[in-house]
């Protein structure tokens, strides 16, 4: 049971904002809009990175390595929410 447990954090990456009940209802409604919730983490892993004293521009390099499908541009975007 406890294994279940981690495995639900692992899949709830709003697990700070709703719990893994709700995070489950809303997604397995087709409630979960992923290109924002995509966004959300990669503010969220920017902004720890940025809280580590990184520089802004290595820290969306380092971003890039984990999303190597967006540009540079596109990931300053999201991080700063800079919408067209």
């Amino acid at each position: 049971m406890a294994e279940e447990k981690i495995s639900n954090q692992n899949s709830n990456p709003l697990s700070d904002l709703i719990s893994d009940e709700i995070f489950e209802l809303l997604n397995s409604r087709g409630l979960i809009n992923e290109k924002s919730l995509r966004d959300y983490q990669i503010r969220k892993k920017f902004k720890r990175l940025r809280e580590e004293k990184i520089s802004a521009a290595e820290a969306i390099e380092q971003l890039r390595s984990e999303y190597p499908y967006l540009q540079f541009d596109t990931l300053r975007k999201i991080v700063y929410h800079i919408n067209k």
